[in-house]
């Protein structure tokens, strides 16, 4: 089977990491296939901030599930409190993508790219908005200007990066969520 496919067949939302950290080589493999993504016109709307401070990726966690705990609606932190209580599944990396506000579907296409990249060299990957939530509250500004977002820059989107602690089964195929047209 094509290697491509193969990994698009295999990936999956990891949400178990090991605490052991990235190696540089990875690290910079992942940014090159973020900023091989192609983007509309070739804008590039976005900038990537690679986060391994693992101290800062805790705070943040912390941060997140206290505004999921303290929201009127507890969906949310039930989900996250069933998946082991971490907003960030205990990940070594994060990749925070913000854009200038324009062309989500490009943010879409490099957290893709980094997704496979990162699966690739045998490393877990879950996209995650929630990334976003921290970066909202009470203390957002702060952490943004700690992890040196772009002037006029919001979040776009988040990927967790790490070494799987545990596998899992890729989702099944749905293939009544095709239709065909043809001539």
């Amino acid at each position: 089977m094509n290697e491509v496919i193969k990994a698009i067949k295999e990936r999956y939302s990891c949400r178990d990491f090991k605490a052991a950290p990235l190696t540089d080589e990875q690290v910079n493999a992942i940014v090159e296939a973020a900023l091989a993504a192609p983007s509309g016109m070739n804008r590039q709307p976005w900038h990537v901030i690679m986060v391994t401070d693992k101290a800062l990726i805790e705070e943040m966690d912390a941060e997140g599930m206290g505004m999921l705990a303290a929201a009127e609606d507890q969906s949310g932190y039930e989900r996250m409190m069933a998946r082991g209580g971490k907003l960030f599944y205990g990940a070594p990396c994060m990749v925070l993508v913000t854009t200038d506000g324009e062309a989500a579907m490009d943010v879409g296409i490099l957290s893709e790219n980094v997704a496979l990249a990162a699966h690739s060299l045998g490393l877990g990957t879950c996209i995650v908005g929630m990334a976003g939530l921290p970066l909202g509250g009470a203390h957002g500004e702060d952490y943004k200007k700690r992890l040196k977002f772009p002037s006029g820059h919001i979040f776009g989107i988040g990927i967790l990066v790490g070494i799987p602690n545990t596998g899992k089964e890729p989702h099944e195929l749905d293939m009544g969520k095709v239709s065909y047209v043809s001539g």
